[in-house]
């Protein structure tokens, strides 16, 4: 993909979310908002306890993602936590109270507008163990070697370049260090009519890959014990998405999983 494609899909995806941020409210990947904006329906869909999303901030949970990375993280007092596209903050503050007060935990997003409702909700809650940093997940403001665990909801499928996404997560964990995305991939090529959709690009549909392909591309970048787990299962709330497009039979959130050896 052309650098002038790849910067005006990231401008589109910008905007999009941006958007929702300064709204101040939740909405889908998709367009069924009066259930994916429900926290209990965030919950009981995408498989986080509903005692868990009672507490994080008010706005954290913003119904934009496609599962539960923490379901596959198993995350430790002590360790530094990054949350690739943190949006709001959900998962962020969800791996605080796992790693404690000797923990860290950063997100980044490429959203202005999601980087400052995310703090202002971070230091309301008086979260000390977390910081949210403007960047780009394909170059990540964060060191090399310095992260004990990569966190990602439904953010990886929105990236025009995602070889790069894995290549700069495997650079900043460290030796040991283990990759929990949950993510949406294709089931089959997708046409053309959806991979250039620029709505459903930016409503994680268009920029789902092959399975074959997230795993080709996470061994290139260094990874092994590479994993993808397939949830059929989430074809019911991808078909609230974009109702009668029959995208749920493209396209599956998917647990993703490896380590840097």
């Amino acid at each position: 993909m052309k650098q002038a494609d790849s910067d005006t899909i990231r401008d589109e995806v910008r905007a999009r979310y941006g958007g929702i941020a300064r709204q101040e409210g939740s909405c889908c990947c998709g367009g069924d908002a009066a259930n994916s904006c429900n926290p209990a329906y965030t919950a009981d869909t995408l498989g986080y306890a509903r005692d868990d999303i009672k507490t994080v901030p008010e706005g954290a949970d913003m119904g934009l993602g496609c599962g539960n990375p923490h379901a596959i993280a198993a995350l430790k007092p002590g360790e530094t936590v990054l949350d690739l596209g943190s949006g709001g903050g959900l998962d962020c503050f969800l791996a605080s109270k796992r790693v404690g007060a000797e923990g860290k935990v950063i997100g980044v997003d490429m959203t202005p507008d999601m980087v400052s409702k995310a703090r202002r909700a971070a230091k309301d809650g008086g979260y000390a163990n977390v910081e949210f940093r403007l960047g780009e997940i394909e170059h990540l403001p964060v060191a090399d070697g310095t992260v004990d665990a990569i966190l990602s909801n439904c953010v990886v499928n929105l990236s025009p370049d995602k070889e790069s996404v894995f290549k700069d997560a495997f650079r900043v964990l460290r030796r040991g260090g283990r990759l929990a995305i949950s993510d949406i991939v294709a089931l089959k090529p997708l046409p053309a009519a959806v991979s250039g959709n620029r709505d459903a690009l930016c409503s994680c549909v268009g920029g789902a890959v092959l399975v074959s392909d997230v795993e080709r591309m996470l061994r290139e970048a260094g990874f092994s014990d590479v994993r993808v787990d397939v949830k059929p299962e989430s074809a019911e709330f991808i078909r609230t998405w974009f109702p009668g497009s029959g995208y749920e039979d493209l396209v599956a959130s998917a647990l993703i999983s490896a380590v840097k050896r």
